[in-house]
C-alpha cells in the first residue's frame, strides 16, 4: 500500500472519507467495491483509536435485550455471522460463561438464540455457533476455578465470537478498499473544508509526515471521525450530530491467565464485565464511564484502572484479588454515543447517518455511533444515503466477498496445511501468521527466508522480526507504534522488554531511514504508551 498523499496530483474523487477507524475503513471498502473513486485520510494511524480499544469480541449485543432493542440485536447477530464469513482468520466462536444468571438473563439467552436463527449458515462449517447451556456449581468450579465460590449457584454458557486482532481486521478492510482502487493515507490530518456556493466540495489535508498541505476535491465527503466527528462538524458550522455526541470511556486490562479457554463474566450495577482468554492471558473489560474532555486529551488513568479492578474483585477471584501490580498493560478508548441526556449506561449503541444537505449543507454526510460488529452494515447504509445525492450505484456485495487475505474456506485445514508446507519455521510462528495475515502469511515468511536474521522469534506467540519489515514496506506503518501496536502484537500484551523493542526499532529504522535520534524518540513514545500509571 502507498500513501497517496505523498504523490497527490490534484485528482478529483467521488467520495472522500475522513477517519481510518473501522467505520471509515468499511465505508471506503463499500464505496470502492461499487466502482467509486475513493480517498480516505486518517490523522494518526489506521484503527488506532476507538477501533483498537475493543474487547476483541464480535458480539450480537446480548445486553441490548435489556433495553428492548431487538432490532439492534438482530442486526448485530446478522453481522456477527457475516464478519465470521468474510474474515474467517480473525473471527472464532468462543464460549462466554455468565455466573449466577438471573431469571431474566435466562429468558434473554433463549431469545438471543432465537434471534440468531440463521447462525448455522456459516461458510466455514467449523465456525457454527452452538446454543446456550447451563452449568452446575460443580461444573463452574471445575471449568473456572478462580471464580468466587461464595454464593455461587451455577452458570449459563452462551457463544459470541472472538476478534483476535481488531487492528489487523480494520487493516484488512482497508486493504480490500485499496484492492478496488481506493487511495488511503495515515498521518494525514483533515484541517478544513473546501466550500463552493454553500456546498462542501472537498477538504484540506495536512500530510503530518512531510508538513505539506493538500486540497482534495470530492463529490461527497463522509465524516467517519468517531469521537472527533462533532469537532469536524465545527469546522463547517453546526450539524445535526454536533450536539448529540457523548463520549464513553471503555478501558481494558491485560493480566495473567485467570479463566482458561472460555470467557467468564457477571452483571454489575452499571452493566457487566468479562475476563476473556486472549493469547494465553486474560483481558478484563470493559468500563462505560462518561468522558467530559476532548478526545485528543484522553488517556487511561490510575483511577479508571482501580475502579475496574475494584468491580472485578468484588465478584471474581476465589483465592486472592487481582492486584494493581498484576496489570501488564492497560488500554482504553472513547465510544461516540448518541443521546443528549440520561445515564451513559443506557444510551443506545445504534448509529445514525446524517445527510447535511437536509440542513442546507450539501456534499457532506456524517456517520456516527454504532459499534465494531455492525460497521459493515453501517457502511452499506451510508452508501444508501449517498445514492440519494449521487444517483443509483452498483449493489453492495461486501456481505458475500471475503476480505483481502481472508480467502480461506476451511480455517483449521488451512492452518494444518501451512504448518506442513513450512516446516522450516516454528509451528507457533506459522500458525500465528496464518491467523493474523491469512493468505498473506507467505509474504512474511519470504522475507525471513531471504534474510535469516528476520526469522528471529520474539515472543511465545511466535512473532518474528520479518513482520516489522513487512509492516513498513507493505502496510504503511510509519511510526514504531504503528508497527508494534497495530500491525503486529509485539507490544499489545505490554512492554516486551528493552532488548526486543530495540531490535524491532532498529529494523524499522533501517526500513524508514531513521537516524539514531529519531529511533530513540520513537522508542520513547512507545514506552510512554505502554507504561501503566503508577498505583
Amino acid at each position: 500500500m502507498n500513501r497517496f498523499i505523498e504523490s497527490y496530483a490534484n485528482e478529483a474523487f467521488d467520495i472522500l472519507v475522513i477517519g481510518g477507524g473501522i467505520t471509515g475503513a468499511c465505508v471506503a471498502y463499500d464505496a470502492a467495491s461499487r466502482g467509486l473513486n475513493v480517498a480516505l485520510v486518517e490523522k494518526s494511524d489506521f484503527g488506532g483509536a476507538t477501533s483498537a480499544a475493543t474487547s476483541k469480541v464480535i458480539h450480537g449485543g446480548l445486553r441490548y435485550l435489556k433495553t428492548f432493542e431487538f432490532g439492534l440485536v438482530r442486526e448485530s447477530l446478522c453481522e456477527r455471522r457475516i464478519m465470521g464469513n468474510i474474515a474467517p482468520n480473525f473471527i472464532y466462536p468462543t464460549p462466554f460463561m455468565f455466573v449466577n444468571p438471573t431469571f431474566v438473563m435466562k429468558i434473554g439467552l433463549c431469545l438471543y438464540d432465537w434471534l440468531a436463527f440463521d447462525k448455522k449458515f456459516t461458510w466455514d462449517k467449523s465456525k457454527k455457533i452452538p446454543n446456550h447451556y447451563s452449568l452446575s456449581r460443580e461444573d463452574v468450579i471445575r471449568q473456572a476455578p478462580n471464580a468466587k465460590r461464595e454464593g455461587l449457584k451455577g452458570a449459563w454458557v452462551y457463544y459470541d465470537s472472538l476478534n483476535i486482532f481488531p487492528e489487523r481486521l480494520t487493516l484488512a478492510f482497508l486493504k480490500s478498499a485499496v484492492h478496488y482502487g481506493a487511495e488511503i493515507a495515515n498521518h494525514a490530518r483533515m484541517e478544513g473544508f473546501v466550500m463552493e456556493k454553500g456546498a462542501v466540495c472537498g477538504i484540506r489535508v495536512r500530510d503530518l509526515l512531510n508538513d505539506t498541505l493538500h486540497t482534495l476535491r470530492g463529490k461527497l465527503t463522509i465524516n467517519c471521525a468517531g469521537p472527533w466527528a462533532d469537532m469536524v462538524l465545527k469546522m463547517v458550522g453546526k450539524g445535526a450530530a454536533q450536539d448529540s455526541i457523548r463520549r464513553s470511556e471503555g478501558i481494558h486490562l491485560i493480566v495473567r491467565n485467570l479463566v482458561g479457554k472460555q470467557a467468564v463474566g457477571t452483571m454489575t450495577s452499571t452493566g457487566h464485565f468479562f475476563l476473556i482468554p486472549w493469547r494465553n492471558y486474560s483481558l478484563i473489560g470493559t468500563t462505560d464511564k462518561e468522558y467530559p474532555g476532548t478526545p485528543d486529551d484522553y488517556h487511561v488513568t490510575k483511577q479508571s484502572i482501580q475502579e475496574l479492578l475494584d468491580t472485578v474483585n468484588k465478584d471474581f477471584g476465589n483465592d486472592s484479588p487481582i492486584r494493581y501490580e498484576d496489570v501488564l498493560y492497560a488500554y482504553g478508548g472513547l465510544r461516540p454515543l448518541l443521546g443528549s441526556g440520561g445515564d451513559i449506561h443506557t444510551i443506545t449503541r445504534k448509529y445514525e447517518i446524517y445527510d447535511h444537505a437536509d440542513e442546507g449543507l450539501p456534499g457532506l454526510i456524517t456517520a456516527e455511533g454504532g459499534k465494531y460488529t455492525t460497521s459493515r452494515n453501517l457502511a452499506q447504509n451510508v452508501l444508501k444515503t449517498a445514492e440519494k445525492r449521487m444517483g443509483r450505484l452498483q449493489p453492495c456485495a461486501t456481505h458475500k466477498r471475503r476480505l483481502v487475505g481472508s480467502e480461506i474456506d476451511d480455517m483449521e485445514g488451512f492452518i494444518e496445511a501451512i504448518k506442513r508446507d513450512n516446516s522450516d519455521f516454528r509451528e507457533t510462528t506459522v500458525e500465528y501468521l496464518g491467523r493474523n495475515y491469512g493468505t498473506e502469511y507467505d509474504q512474511v515468511l519470504k522475507l525471513a527466508r531471504q534474510d535469516q536474521t528476520l526469522a528471529e522469534v520474539l515472543n511465545d506467540d511466535g512473532e518474528i522480526l520479518a513482520q516489522a519489515v513487512y509492516a513498513a514496506r507493505e502496510e504503511m506503518a510509519r511510526m514504531l507504534a504503528d508497527v508494534v501496536l497495530r500491525r503486529t502484537g509485539i507490544c499489545t500484551l505490554g512492554h516486551p522488554g528493552k532488548e526486543i523493542l530495540n531490535k524491532v526499532a532498529a529494523v524499522v529504522a533501517r526500513e524508514l531511514n531513521w537516524d539514531e535520534a529519531r529511533m530513540a524518540r520513537e522508542i520513547g513514545e512507545v514506552e510512554a504508551i505502554l507504561k501503566v500509571p503508577a498505583p
